[in-house]
């Protein structure tokens, strides 16, 4: 199967097309941010709590048949811990390395995140790193 890779220029095109239409916008950003921080040690909000920020916010509909209680935020705790490393080691690195390799850890991490938050917010969680 062969698809078209994006160039740059696209790609801020459609970014540029997404903020304009999407009022979450605004939370994802600030989502990133408090992550970005949370890694870096700089905020008292843990990435689990800015992780839940931005599930609250992008991923809305999956709760409206589960509870974002304390077990759920405790698995999303133990799927940090489990992950974070190897979820920081790809935050370091440009997504030109990405290789074979890569990908099967990927999708190991993808579906261990799968299983307690969906897939979308799998995906969401996953792609904060």
């Amino acid at each position: 199967m062969s698809f078209h890779i994006p160039t740059i220029e696209e790609i801020d095109k459609v970014c540029g097309i997404f903020q304009i239409n999407e009022p979450r916008d605004l939370f994802y950003r600030a989502a990133t941010e408090l992550v970005d921080l949370a890694i870096r040690g700089t905020t008292s909000v843990s990435v689990a709590e800015a992780l839940a920020i931005l599930l609250q916010t992008w991923n809305r509909a999956y709760y409206t048949y589960r509870a974002f209680d304390n077990q759920h935020f405790s698995d999303i705790e133990r799927l940090l811990n489990c992950h974070d490393q190897t979820l920081l080691s790809f935050r370091q690195r440009p997504i030109e390395g990405f290789c074979d390799k890569d990908e099967i850890v990927v999708k190991r991490i993808f579906q261990d995140f799968e299983k307690v938050l969906g897939p979308v917010g799998a995906a969401k969680c996953v792609s904060m790193f």
